[in-house]
């Protein structure tokens, strides 16, 4: 008899369980369309040249150590990334209505915010809508934290598009009150935005319904090179007078994935309200990770408050972003030459890190048993995993598994 016995075998996490297949095979051909991470042209992992400087200035800094971060986090950090996430001119800034926590990475942003309105919600029964799909971490994050999760259509799966009569009506049948998960931009998993217009109509019912909105941006910059684009639809939805929460993440638009550097942020709506709300998430931070992490946040609050180094990052970022829609063209390109069955043309209408292919899990298989290529079961792949030694070879595999249905 073990204290444990009842304790049953969890799922295997998909993401994790396609990464150890993939560093198993040895086949020279292989490609890794699975991971999250960028990669350079030859395959590989980069660090930012604008990290590389902010580290070597925080190495020949005589004052630097390694000391405990405050409840909060690095100041540097978390008032650069609310610059960031809302803009200089900002009035929720202006007018002291936001408060910024560091947090572990994004994935630490959402389950800080998800214990956070857990305990605080209302009505107290409010459910926690997700994107159908989204991120497979959504769905563990705020089940873990006691909601109860439901899902709004968001995937047009047979134009590979974004169904968006099928989100707005989802979103007016949901009780009013509820917190509704939306992506800031690059939708992981199908790399599909919505446009302004639709970003306008998104808020229009959202409003009308007096939903929560809890937004995730892991990918400010990295999507389209452009901070301040990526940011649009956080902006209109604080600027609509909205009170919000928005996790972020620094993994994917400064390279800073094992640093774990992140934010959560809270918008209210009375400036008399943040101190309680800061408080509740410092307490909450403080019973699960004490302090945040250093070095990262040093990195990224380093590049944040320094103009020329700023600016550096933004030329990192575009030639991240524009690597990745080069790789769309030419995948898009390469399978429209082969002329593989269906219209391609999502391949490069989709944005971001992913790609929604449209591929059945039948085929992912086919996919990983013949050619050795390792994507998600959903046909979701990594862009970043493309390059111009290996798009010939995955154009060719897909028309493959593709014509043979």
């Amino acid at each position: 008899m073990s204290y444990f016995d009842s304790v049953p075998q969890a799922p295997a996490d998909g993401i994790l369980k396609l990464s150890v297949m993939s560093k198993a095979d040895t086949n020279s051909k292989k490609v890794d369309l699975g991971v999250g991470a960028y990669r350079t042209d030859e395959g590989k992992p980069w660090v930012l040249p604008v990290v590389r400087k902010a580290e070597q200035r925080m190495a020949q800094d005589p004052a630097a150590n390694h000391e405990y971060l405050t409840v909060g986090g690095l100041p540097a950090l978390t008032n650069g990334a609310q610059t960031l996430i809302f803009g200089g001119d900002s009035a929720a800034l202006k007018e002291k209505r936001v408060y910024t926590i560091q947090t572990i990475s994004g994935t630490g942003a959402n389950m800080v915010g998800a214990v956070f309105l857990k305990q605080f919600k209302r009505p107290d029964d409010a459910a926690v809508y997700i994107s159908k799909p989204t991120w497979g971490n959504h769905r563990s994050i705020f089940q873990t934290a006691g909601h109860e999760v439901r899902e709004y259509r968001y995937c047009d799966y047979q134009t590979l598009g974004l169904d968006i009569d099928g989100m707005l009506a989802d979103l007016r049948a949901a009780p009013r009150a509820q917190i509704v998960v939306l992506h800031a931009c690059a939708h992981n998993p199908t790399g599909i935005d919505p446009t302004p217009a639709q970003w306008a109509q998104i808020a229009d019912v959202m409003q009308e319904r007096g939903h929560f909105p809890f937004f995730d941006c892991a990918y400010q910059g990295f999507a389209t090179g452009d901070v301040d684009r990526d940011a649009f639809a956080i902006r209109l939805f604080v600027d609509r007078g909205f009170e919000l929460l928005v996790a972020e993440s620094f993994a994917k638009n400064m390279g800073l994935y094992g640093e774990r550097t992140g934010c959560l942020h809270a918008v209210v709506a009375d400036p008399a309200r943040v101190a309680a709300v800061s408080s509740q998430l410092n307490r909450l931070s403080r019973a699960t990770i004490s302090t945040a992490a250093a070095y990262g946040a040093k990195v990224a609050g380093t590049v944040l408050q320094d103009p020329e180094l700023y600016s550096e990052w933004q030329q990192n970022m575009g030639e991240m972003s524009g690597r990745i829609m080069e790789m769309r063209r030419a995948l898009r390109q390469r399978l429209e030459k082969l002329q593989t069955p269906g219209d391609w043309s999502h391949v490069t209408s989709q944005i971001g890190m992913f790609s929604f292919t449209g591929l059945s899990a039948a085929q992912v298989q086919r996919l990983r048993e013949e050619f050795h290529m390792y994507l998600t079961d959903d046909g979701r792949i990594s862009v970043a995993g493309l390059n111009s030694g290996n798009v010939d070879y995955v154009a060719m595999a897909i028309d493959a598994v593709v014509r043979a249905g």
